[in-house]
C-alpha cells in the first residue's frame, strides 16, 4: 500500500480574514475525510511574511489537525529551528505528542531565506550553530531531567508520550545538515532524492557510532492533482500551480535542492515539467508511485475544486490501490 500524503500549506494571493478563514476551516475538514478514508499523513510547513499567507504557524495547525482527527500521523516539514526558542518548542511538541498518541513527526530544518531570519532578529549566519543547540535541546528536554541550559538549570515539563521521544528528523539537501543528524543519531530526511547524500550520512553514522536511518523522498515525487478533465483544470486553474512553483524558485539558490523544485515561467511548461500533475484517477493508479502527495489547496485554488480532487482521490484511487 503506497503512502499517501495531503499537502496544506493554506497559501492564498490577496486573501481577506474570512476567506482565510473559510480555507482554514476547508482544510480541517478535509483532513477529518482523508482520515476517514485511509489517508496516511497530513503534511504542512513553515514560512514567514509571504505576502500570499503562507502558513507561518505549523504546530497550531497541527494540534488542530490533530484534534479533528485519529489516525493519520501530522508531519510538520519542515520547522525552521533557529527561529523558535529550543524550550518552548521541546514543549510544544511533547503537548502535541501527548495529545496525539504519537501521531506528530516534526522534520527540522535551518530555511533558505533570510528574510524569514530579519522577520524574528535571528542571525543568518549562525543558524548552523542555533540549528544544533535547539536539537541538543529539545533532546535533553524530552528526558523530563533537569539540565544545563544556556548557563542555567532547566527542567522541562510534561515528558511526551512517545518513548524515547517525539519522531524528529533533520532535514536538509547539504553534508552538514547528514552530519547534524547522524551526530546526534537521528533519522536524515533529505529534501530531494539524493543518494549520494544517503551514504555519506551512514558514513557518519560510522563515524559518530550512533544508529540512524534515512526517509528520502523517491526519485519521482509529483504533486497530485486528481480531476476527470485534466484539460479543463490546466486551462481554469493552472495558476494557481505556477504562483507557487514560481514562489518556491524566487526563494531557492542554485546550491538548494527540492524534490518539488520547478524551472517553469509558464503554465505550459510547469505542465510539460511535471513536478505538478493533474491526473484522471485512472491515470494516477497507472502512475505507479510508492508515495502519492496530493496538494488539493495549491496556491489558493478554489476550495470547491480542491474537494473535487480529494473526492477523487479517496474514492476512485485509495480503493484500487489497497486491492
Amino acid at each position: 500500500m503506497p503512502v499517501s500524503v495531503v499537502r496544506f500549506n493554506l497559501v492564498e494571493p490577496g486573501a481577506t480574514p474570512a476567506s482565510l478563514h473559510a480555507r482554514y476551516r476547508t482544510a480541517l475538514e478535509m483532513a477529518r475525510y482523508a482520515d476517514d478514508h485511509g489517508i496516511t499523513t497530513v503534511q504542512t510547513e513553515e514560512h514567514h511574511g509571504v505576502p500570499d499567507n503562507w502558513l507561518p504557524s505549523p504546530f497550531t495547525f497541527a494540534g488542530a489537525v490533530l484534534g479533528a482527527t485519529r489516525h493519520l500521523a501530522v508531519t510538520v516539514s519542515a520547522v525552521i529551528g533557529p527561529l523558535h526558542d529550543p524550550l518552548r518548542l521541546a514543549e510544544d511538541i511533547a503537548v502535541l505528542d501527548l495529545l496525539s498518541g504519537g501521531r506528530l513527526v516534526t522534520v527540522a530544518g535551518i530555511g533558505y531565506r533570510p528574510q524569514e531570519y530579519e522577520l524574528f532578529g535571528v542571525d543568518w549566519a549562525a543558524r548552523g550553530r542555533l540549528q544544533d543547540e535547539v536539537l541538543e535541546t529539545v533532546l535533553r528536554a524530552w528526558t523530563g531531567e533537569e539540565f544545563t541550559y544556556r548557563g542555567r538549570t532547566v527542567r522541562v515539563t510534561p515528558r511526551p508520550y512517545s518513548d524515547p521521544h517525539p519522531l524528529l528528523l533533520v532535514g536538509g539537501s547539504s553534508r552538514a545538515a547528514a552530519r547534524r543528524a547522524a551526530r546526534l543519531g537521528l533519522p536524515f530526511f533529505p529534501s530531494a532524492h539524493l543518494p549520494e547524500l544517503e551514504a555519506y550520512y551512514k558514513e557518519r553514522l560510522v563515524e559518530y557510532g550512533t544508529g540512524g536511518w534515512t526517509m528520502m523522498p523517491a526519485a519521482e515525487t509529483p504533486l497530485l492533482h486528481l480531476a476527470e478533465d485534466p484539460d479543463r483544470t490546466w486551462a481554469e486553474h493552472g495558476g494557481h500551480f505556477l504562483h507557487e512553483a514560481r514562489t518556491y524558485a524566487s526563494w531557492q539558490s542554485a546550491d538548494i535542492r527540492s524534490a518539488v523544485r520547478s524551472a517553469a515561467t509558464t503554465v505550459a511548461e510547469l505542465r510539460a515539467e511535471g513536478v505538478y500533475r493533474v491526473l484522471t484517477p485512472d491515470a494516477c493508479v497507472a502512475q505507479g508511485l510508492d508515495n502519492l502527495v496530493l496538494h488539493p489547496l495549491a496556491g489558493g485554488m478554489p476550495l470547491e475544486e480542491g474537494w473535487r480532487s480529494l473526492r477523487l482521490f479517496c474514492e476512485k484511487v485509495l480503493p484500487r490501490l489497497s486491492g
